[in-house]
């Protein structure tokens, strides 16, 4: 049985950090490309930031560079998403989806159950 399971979450000030752990079982996470994908209320679902687990290609968006480290450790078949100087409109329920494309990350084929991440200002 395939499993994304999210974790890290919580309620922070603006400013504040969080890290976000995706733990995986159930496929080969060394195939897979692991991103994060945000979805706050009344705003399109956004792609935070992904990794592509075989040779650790990164990419992260425009919102998020410099701010936001996403990093695996093979070992526990776990990505994490450190979130620094967060501000309010980081506000979202955050997922891990896995793309077994080979591509860095676009159409997943699996996805976790999410973890709310409040900012407060």
């Amino acid at each position: 049985e395939v499993q994304l399971v999210e974790s890290g979450g919580g309620l922070v000030q603006a400013g504040g950090s969080l890290r976000l752990s995706c733990a995986s079982s159930g496929f080969t996470f060394d195939d897979y490309s692991i991103g994060w994908v945000r979805l706050a209320p009344g705003r399109e679902r956004e792609g935070v930031s992904c990794i592509r687990i075989s040779d650790g290609s990164l990419w992260y968006s425009d919102f998020v560079k410099g701010r936001f480290t996403v990093s695996r450790d093979k070992a526990k078949n776990t990505v994490y998403l450190e979130m620094d100087n967060l501000e309010p409109e980081d506000t979202a329920v955050y997922y891990c989806a896995a793309d077994g494309s080979g591509n860095l990350c676009g159409e997943y084929d699996y996805w976790g159950q999410g973890t709310q991440v409040t900012v407060s200002s």
